[in-house]
């Protein structure tokens, strides 16, 4: 199995976003489940959208699990609730905690 994990970015550091991130892919690969490699660090130009550049490319990674994970604070991301209703229209099951897996 591999997920996708719809992280929270915004208000955040990148240490803060890859310290959940390396906790969860060890969790994760405890039960032997594959997490997706979503954490894009591509230039962007001034004249692209960051937001709409990063978030395509997030869609592309959902076209390629079994599975998303909503991790903490989805609920207030933009960008995970429209992953999650991408994941919702196309069947891709959603996970909200480990229990779930």
């Amino acid at each position: 199995m591999k997920i996708m994990l719809s992280q929270p970015m915004g208000g955040r550091t990148e240490e803060e976003i890859v310290q959940e991130r390396e906790e969860l892919i060890r969790l994760f690969a405890e039960k032997g489940i594959a997490v997706a490699d979503t954490l894009f660090d591509d230039f962007v130009p001034d004249y692209i959208n960051a937001g709409v550049y990063f978030l395509g490319k997030s869609i592309i990674a959902l076209s390629r699990v079994d599975a998303i994970f909503m991790c903490d604070g989805w609920e207030k991301a933009r960008g995970c609730r429209i992953e999650k209703e991408i994941a919702e229209e196309y069947g891709v099951k959603i996970l909200y905690d480990f229990s779930e897996v």
